[in-house]
């Protein structure tokens, strides 16, 4: 259920059911040549979308899909709004949204949103409020490689450009950090791929999607056992 489709009439006779709001955020960041700038946005909406068929308690607010995405500069159509304000956002939507809705997952899908995510909840947990973060846990390449680029083949593969998929910087991570956190991403990826995306499938990306919202519905119920209980098969 998506909360934009709504009345405010229809929004307000959810209350009884105490219905938890997710609330998915992402970026607008360059994803390799052979990715969609809304790589990271496409699979925090695909989490809330996924948890909502199964709890019919969970309404999907339209994502936020710009978040801090400062070591993407550099790569044309990156668009960031930087960590500072990215936290004051959700502070903010969020004290919104508990005027209407008692609980509120945030959904984030892009690795460079965490820290300002996490104050940001901090803040709002500090005021009583009953916000959570969930952060998914994958394993994989960094940015762009085989394991985004499956996900988006599993989401939507008209959006993949297949002929332009090649090798990134394969080094490992901790090899890399220094530089990066240096220079961003261009100083150690002309193309902006950490990874080798080369094999990439949407079986594959199903599989893992499928694996991340059982993991999403699982966090749920522990933080929510009640009455956040009805799953849907």
């Amino acid at each position: 259920m998506m909360v934009s489709d709504l009345t405010w009439p229809e929004v307000g006779a959810l209350r009884a059911a105490r219905p938890v709001l997710a609330v998915p955020v992402g970026s607008t960041e360059q994803h390799g040549p052979q990715l969609p700038l809304s790589t990271d946005t496409d699979l925090a909406v695909a989490l809330s979308a996924g948890l909502a068929a199964r709890f019919p308690e969970v309404v999907v607010a339209p994502a936020l899909a710009y978040g801090a995405s400062g070591e993407h500069a550099g790569f044309p159509g990156t668009l960031s709004i930087g960590q500072e304000a990215l936290e004051l956002v959700i502070v903010e939507l969020c004290r919104s949204a508990t005027e209407t809705f008692e609980r509120v997952v945030v959904i984030n899908g892009h690795g460079g949103n965490v820290e300002p995510l996490r104050r940001a909840v901090t803040r709002l947990r500090g005021e009583s409020r009953d916000i959570r973060l969930y952060l998914p846990r994958y394993d994989g390449d960094a940015h762009a490689g085989r394991t985004e680029t499956s996900l988006q083949l599993a989401l939507s593969p008209d959006r993949v450009r297949i002929g332009r998929i090649e090798p990134g910087n394969t080094r490992p991570l901790a090899e890399i950090l220094p530089e990066l956190r240096e220079g961003g991403v261009r100083a150690v990826s002309a193309n902006g791929i950490l990874g080798d995306p080369v094999g990439a499938t949407a079986a594959a990306g199903a599989r893992l999607l499928e694996c991340l919202i059982s993991q999403l519905s699982e966090q749920i119920r522990q933080w929510w056992p009640e009455p956040v209980e009805r799953i849907r098969p």
